[in-house]
C-alpha cells in the first residue's frame, strides 16, 4: 500500500475503533492442493475434516438456524460460492517464494492481503488467509513466510499489522500447504511485525533450519532473534544475537541457515542481517555453532542496510543493499532509498566483492541464484524509475559469471503482457522487492512489484516478455461499490480508480480518465445513468452510467497534500450535488445544482458541521438527504434539497457514517451502530426503531428482493442474538436472519471500505469491502429461502451483469 494509504489506515483504526475488533480478506478453493505431493491425500483429509466443521457449524443437509422469530414455511438450507469481482492484482506483494523441493509450488506474500498459493494447473493464486475473522484481521498483514526444506506440504506465516488488532503478531503453521492452519502462535508477548510497515519487502525473516523441521528461527521488527525447536508451538529469544530494534523500527530483515553447514541435524552457520546503517552498529552477523554466538561479519559493507541475500552453491553469499529499509523512500530517518549496492561474500575466506551492476543508480532489492549454476545470479532494484518499456520502473539484471558482469534484462527488450487485466498497461513493475529464479525451470523466473506480481518464462529472450499474473490475486482496498438497478456494477477503491463491471468474474474497463485513489462514488437512485465519483484532486461525472466521464470543477485546493477525503451525494434526480472536502480535520460540504456546466455555482451546505460526515440521497424525494454523525450519534435531515441541515433523531454514537436509505423507499432509513446495534426509520429520521435481534452491526446494505418478497433483501455484517460475527440477510426486513458466510470466509470483515452491498440485479448476491483482498462476493449456490418459491441455483452471467438465471 501507499505511504497516504498506510496513514489512513492508520486514522481508520482509531476512527472505527479497529484495535478491539473492527477490522479487515478471500475466495473459494482453499482446499485445492498439489495433485503432485505425497501429502496431498492427507492434506485432502485434514481440509475435510475443516469442511466439515465448518458444515458443521451451519449444516447443509438441516435447518440452519434462524436467529430470531418464527421458521418461515418453506426454510431449507442456504449455502454460498465465494470470489472476487475480477479487478487484477491493485497491492504491494511484498514477496514470492518458490519451492526449491517442488516443481511448480510457488507462495506469495501481500501487506495487507495475505498470502497465496500458486495452482499451476489453473493458473491462479490461491487465497490463504480468507479465515481470518475481524478480530484478527491485522494478521492478514505477512511479514514472512517460511517452507520446509524437508516437507514440502509445511508452510509457515509470520504475521501482524500494527495498527490492526492491537498489533497482535502470530506464527501459523500448515501441513496441507496453507489450505488450513491447524497451529497459530500467539507471540504477541514476545515479540511484534508489521506487515504494512517499513521494511516489508526484506526477507526471509522466518525459516526453517534445514537439518531439523522443527528448529523455526524468526528476526523481529522490535525484539531480535527468536526460535522455535517445536515447530511453532514455541518460541525463545536467542540472546546471543545482540540486536533488538532498529532506528527505522524494521529490525531484522533476514535470516538466512546455510544448508551446507548442516551437521548435528542442524544448520551450524546461519546469517542475519540487519536493517541499519553500519554507523549505528553492525548489519550483517553470523553464526557457526547453530545460533550458540553471532559474531559481526568483517568488512561487511556499513554505507547501506541489507536488504536480502542468496547462497550459491560455490560457497558465495551474495547480497543486495540500499539506503532504506524500503520499499520506498522514508524522509523521517532518513532513508531516501534511492541508492545502494550488491555485493558477494566468500563464505569461507570471509573476502568481500562489490559486484554492483554498472550504470544503475539506485537500491537493490532482490537477488536470487541459479541452483544448476552458482555463477548465474538475477537481482532487481528497488523504487528505481529507468525506462522499463513504454514506462519507468525497476531493473532486473543477470550475470553468469558471478557478478563480473551483468545484462540488464530490461534494456535489452521489454514486452508487458497484460494477460487481460485492462489497467496494468499503463503502469510499470516497481518496488521489485524480490525476484526469484523457478528452481526447476531457471529460463524462468517471478518478481514482486507494487501492483502485483509478474512472470517470464524466459528471461534470456530478447525481449523478455513479462506477464501480469495476479489471476485469484486481488489486493485493492475498496472505497465504495454500487449495484445499479438494471445496470453494471460500479466501484472505486484506493490507488488504482475503479471500474465498470459488466461481469464481476472478468476484467473490467478502468473508469478513465484516470485520477488515482478514488474515495467518492455516488449515483442518482431515481436517475441511474448520473454518476459521479471523486478523488482528492478531482470530480468526475457521467449521464450514461459510468461509460464515459467529464471532469467537474469544484472547490477542491489544487494543492491537495493536506486533503483527506473527498465524498460525494447526487439527490434522487441527479439535479443537485453535494461535495463533503475534508481537509486536515475540518469538513466543509458544498452543493451545486448546476455541477454539470463549465463553471457550476457551489455553495456552503450549512448544519452537517465540521465532522466527517456523509450524507446519502433520499432514493425518492430529491429534496431529502441524510447524514449520520458518529461522534455524537445526532442523525442530520435535509428536506431543501442539501442546501441545509437540521437535527431530527439522536442516536447511539460510534456507528457507521455510512447509512443506507431503502432502495425505492422514502424515508425508510437504516443505521448500523456496531455495538450499539442496526436502527431502522421509516419517517424520514425523525424516529427509529432498534431492531431486536441484532445486537452487533458494522455494516447494513440492500440487494434486489428474494423471489416472493416485495421488500429488497438486507444484508449486514455483524452478529444476531450474540451469536457469530459474520454476513447475514434477511429477506424480511429483518424479522428474521440467516448466516450466509462460513468460518472460512470471513476476510477480516468489512475493512476500510465498511460497506456491504446486495446486488440489485441477482437476488441473494452480495459484496463486500475487505481491509485488501478487494472486493468479496458470494452468490448463492443452494435454493433460496423465500416461504413462497424456490428459484434454482444463481450462476453469475445477465444482461446488466452478464448473468444467467435459472428457473
Amino acid at each position: 500500500m501507499t505511504q497516504r494509504y498506510l496513514r489512513g489506515m492508520v486514522a481508520l483504526s482509531v476512527l472505527f475503533g479497529l484495535v478491539a475488533g473492527l477490522p479487515a480478506c478471500g475466495g473459494g478453493g482453499r482446499t485445492s492442493l498439489p495433485s503432485s505431493s505425497p501429502a496431498s491425500k492427507q492434506a485432502a483429509v485434514a481440509a475435510t475434516a475443516v469442511a466439515t466443521t465448518a458444515a458443521a457449524a451451519q449444516p447443509a443437509t438441516s435447518t440452519p438456524r434462524i436467529m430470531a422469530g418464527p421458521l418461515p414455511a418453506r426454510l431449507i438450507p442456504t449455502r454460498y460460492r465465494w470470489g472476487n469481482v475480477a479487478m487484477g492484482g491493485g497491492g504491494y506483494v511484498s514477496a514470492v517464494i518458490p519451492s526449491k523441493t517442488q516443481r511448480n509450488l510457488v507462495y506469495a506474500r501481500t501487506d495487507v492481503g495475505g498470502a497465496y498459493r500458486w495452482d499451476h494447473a489453473t493458473g491462479r493464486w490461491i487465497p490463504l488467509h480468507d479465515f481470518l475473522s475481524e478480530e484478527d484481521v491485522g494478521l492478514m498483514g505477512i511479514e514472512s513466510l517460511a517452507l520446509d526444506p524437508k516437507d514440502p506440504a509445511v508452510v509457515y506465516a509470520l504475521a501482524g499489522t500494527s495498527y490492526f488488532s492491537g498489533g497482535k503478531t502470530a506464527v501459523m503453521r500448515s501441513s496441507d500447504y496453507g489450505a488450513t492452519f491447524s497451529r497459530v502462535t500467539d507471540v504477541t508477548a514476545q515479540f511484534r511485525v508489521h506487515g504494512n510497515g517499513m521494511g516489508r519487502g526484506n526477507g526471509e525473516k522466518m525459516q526453517v533450519d534445514p537439518g531439523n523441521s522443527n528448529v523455526l528461527y524468526v528476526g523481529s521488527r522490535n525484539n531480535g532473534l527468536f526460535k522455535s525447536t517445536d515447530a511453532g508451538v514455541s518460541f525463545v529469544r536467542v540472546g546471543s544475537l545482540p540486536v533488538t530494534t532498529t532506528p527505522n523500527e524494521a529490525g531484522i530483515s533476514f535470516v538466512l541457515p546455510d544448508p551446507s553447514s548442516v551437521a548435528g541435524g542442524v544448520a551450524q552457520r546461519i546469517f542475519v542481517g540487519v536493517s541499519r546503517y553500519g554507523s549505528v552498529g553492525p548489519n550483517l552477523y553470523r553464526s557457526d555453532n547453530a545460533g550458540s554466538t553471532f559474531t559481526p561479519v568483517a568488512s561487511a559493507p556499513a554505507n547501506y542496510m541489507p536488504q536480502r541475500a542468496a547462497l550459491a552453491g560455490d560457497g558465495n553469499l551474495y547480497l543486495t543493499y540500499g539506503n532504506g529499509a524500503g520499499p520506498h523512500g522514508n524522509w523521517s530517518q532518513p532513508e531516501p532509498m534511492d541508492a545502494g549496492q550488491v555485493w558477494r561474500y566468500n563464505v569461507a575466506s570471509g573476502g568481500w566483492t562489490n559486484v554492483t551492476p554498472a550504470g544503475i543508480n539506485g537500491a537493490f532489492s532482490g537477488v536470487s541464484v541459479d541452483p544448476n549454476n552458482p555463477q548465474r545470479v538475477l537481482v532487481s532494484t528497488i523504487n528505481t524509475w529507468m525506462q522499463q518499456g513504454n514506462n519507468w520502473g525497476d531493473q532486473f539484471l543477470l550475470t553468469t559469471n558471478g557478478g563480473s558482469s551483468w545484462t540488464n534484462v530490461v534494456q535489452r527488450g521489454f514486452t508487458l503482457d497484460t494477460d487481460g487485466v485492462t489497467w496494468i498497461g499503463g503502469n510499470s513493475i516497481h518496488w521489485a522487492s524480490s525476484i526469484e529464479f523457478d528452481p526447476f525451470d531457471t529460463r524462468s523466473a517471478w518478481v514482486t512489484s507494487g501492483n502485483g506480481v509478474f512472470r517470464s518464462a524466459n528471461i534470456e529472450a530478447n525481449p523478455a516478455t513479462w506477464t501480469f499474473a495476479v489471476r485469484g490475486l486481488e489486493e485493492t482496498v475498496p472505497l465504495g461499490l454500487v449495484s445499479v438497478p438494471g445496470g453494471p456494477l460500479l466501484s472505486v477503491i484506493g490507488d488504482y480508480d475503479g471500474f465498470r463491471h459488466a461481469n464481476i468474474d472478468a476484467y473490467a474497463p478502468i473508469h478513465m480518465p484516470r485520477m488515482g485513489t478514488t474515495t467518492g462514488l455516488a449515483v442518482a437512485p431515481a436517475n441511474t445513468p448520473v454518476v459521479v465519483r471523486a478523488g482528492i484532486k478531482q470530480v468526475f461525472r457521467s449521464s450514461d452510467t459510468g461509460a464515459t466521464w467529464t471532469e467537474v470543477s469544484t472547490k477542491l485546493p489544487s494543492d491537495s497534500s493536506n486533503t483527506r477525503d473527498s465524498v460525494v451525494a447526487l439527490s434522487a434526480n441527479g439535479g443537485t450535488l453535494l461535495h463533503g472536502i475534508r481537509i486536515g480535520d475540518t469538513t466543509t460540504t458544498y452543493r451545486s445544482t448546476n455541477f454539470a456546466s463549465a463553471s457550476p455555482t457551489w455553495t456552503t451546505v450549512t448544519g452537517l458541521g465540521t465532522n466527517a460526515l456523509r450524507p446519502v440521497a433520499d432514493p425518492v424525494n430529491a429534496n431529502k438527504f441524510y447524514a449520520y454523525d458518529n461522534s455524537n450519534g445526532v442523525v442530520l435531515v435535509s428536506t431543501d434539497g442539501g442546501a441545509s441541515f437540521g437535527v431530527a433523531a439522536t442516536l447511539a454514537a460510534g456507528g457507521s457514517t455510512l447509512i443506507r436509505p431503502a432502495p425505492g423507499r422514502e424515508g425508510d432509513v437504516w443505521v448500523a451502530l456496531r455495538s450499539g446495534g442496526l436502527s431502522r426509520s421509516t419517517n424520514s429520521g425523525a424516529s427509529f426503531v432498534k431492531l431486536p435481534n441484532v445486537t452487533d452491526c458494522s455494516a447494513v446494505g440492500f440487494g434486489k428482493p428474494m423471489s416472493g418478497a416485495s421488500y429488497p433483501t438486507v444484508f449486514i455484517w455483524g452478529t444476531v442474538d450474540g451469536g457469530k460475527r459474520g454476513l447475514y440477510r434477511s429477506a424480511n426486513q429483518g424479522a428474521n436472519w440467516i448466516r450466509i458466510n462460513d468460518d472460512a470466509h470471513q476476510f477480516g470483515g468489512p475493512g476500510n471500505g465498511q460497506f456491504v452491498v446486495g446486488d440489485m440485479n441477482i437476488e441473494g448476491v452480495v459484496y463486500m469491502s475487505t481491509v485488501g483482498r478487494g472486493i468479496v462476493y458470494g452468490t448463492p449456490v443452494a435454493p433460496q429461502v423465500s416461504g413462497l418459491s424456490l428459484p434454482k441455483p444463481v450462476q453469475l452471467r445477465s444482461e446488466s451483469l452478464k448473468v444467467e438465471r435459472g428457473r
